[in-house]
């Protein structure tokens, strides 16, 4: 099969399209032929060995899209022929991958191929972000940072379906203003201008919100308490910028404030069956029609490293598809 691995940490020169042995899986696995998969930016923290030192050559990539080739002979909710999305043992830059039967989900056939390749992570997360993690009610007002992004985009429509009342997006530059708005954003603001925190206070009457999502880390983060109302929940779930935020916790004893963590690797790999319920409501808002995946950009698989580097450049919105042929 042909795999994407990364040869050295560092640059993208380092990624090379390569022959490689078919995987080999376990009774409780299943062997998927991708179709599609797409870059998230944890694959560039991979790449340059920030996730964790691993070993090298590495194939990247968290989740997959495509069909079932065949079963471990213990797997039961799967089966051959079955169009799937899958959170893989071993990358999933390839032709072919490997998952575990209870990180692998069959996909309704009313979702395309592409929509289904690129919103594995970004829903899921969206949905245990707000549904269960911040306990959104009807009515509520909420925050996105990088709201232009994959999750960003995707957030405020799942906030939208759960009933927030208020959405505010912030973004890093002007140009991706236009996609968090087009995703359903209420107000869109440039988390760079001198008086964006300002302009939250007024958009919520003084109060702040409710809830703020963030994958920033920061300088974002320790900010993010200047307009956080009373009884709202500050969820932290990433930190892009490199660097996590210094929080106080006398600013959340007497306001009865939150702050909330957040992986979906580290729920992978010690609570995967809590994403089943997750699953299953995300599939119901793909079918209504109240969720929908922006897909900014499509490159095919041996063109990963430009993928890769349109992502980290900042200049990308949406989700970046990776095609598989």
């Amino acid at each position: 099969m042909k795999a994407v691995v990364v040869e050295q940490y560092g640059s993208t020169e380092h990624m090379k399209y390569v022959d490689m042995d078919l995987p080999s899986f376990h009774s409780k696995q299943v062997l998927v032929r991708v179709r599609r998969t797409c870059v998230n930016f944890a694959d560039i923290k991979a790449r340059h060995g920030n996730k964790g030192k691993g070993t090298l050559p590495f194939i990247p990539g968290l989740e997959a899209m495509g069909v079932v080739e065949q079963v471990g002979t213990e797997v039961t909710s799967v089966r051959v022929g079955q169009r799937v999305i899958a959170f893989p043992y071993n990358g999933s830059y390839a032709q072919f991958i490997v998952a575990d039967e209870n990180l692998t989900f069959a996909v309704s056939d009313d979702i395309d191929d592409d929509v289904a390749g690129a919103c594995g992570i970004v829903s899921l997360l969206s949905y245990k972000l707000l549904a269960e993690i911040a306990r959104i009610k009807v009515g509520e007002s909420v925050l996105i940072h990088s709201a232009a992004g994959g999750v960003g985009t995707t957030a405020i429509q799942v906030a939208r379906a759960l009933g927030a009342a208020n959405i505010i997006g912030t973004v890093g530059s002007v140009h991706k203003i236009e996609a968090a708005k087009s995703a359903g954003a209420d107000h869109v603001l440039h988390n760079e201008s001198e008086d964006y925190i300002e302009q939250v206070k007024q958009l919520t009457a003084g109060r702040g919100v409710d809830i703020i999502l963030d994958s920033v880390g920061g300088e974002v983060t320790e900010r993010s308490v200047e307009y956080l109302a009373p009884y709202g929940r500050l969820i932290v779930f990433g930190n892009s910028c490199g660097e996590y935020g210094k929080l106080n916790t006398k600013d959340f004893h007497a306001s009865c404030r939150s702050v909330l963590g957040y992986s979906f690797g580290t729920t992978r790999k010690e609570r995967p069956e809590s994403l089943r319920e997750a699953a299953a409501q995300i599939f119901l808002l793909f079918e209504q029609g109240r969720l929908d995946i922006n897909i900014g950009s499509r490159f095919s698989l041996q063109d990963a490293a430009l993928a890769h580097e349109l992502v980290e450049s900042r200049n990308s919105t949406g989700k970046v598809l990776l095609v598989v042929e």
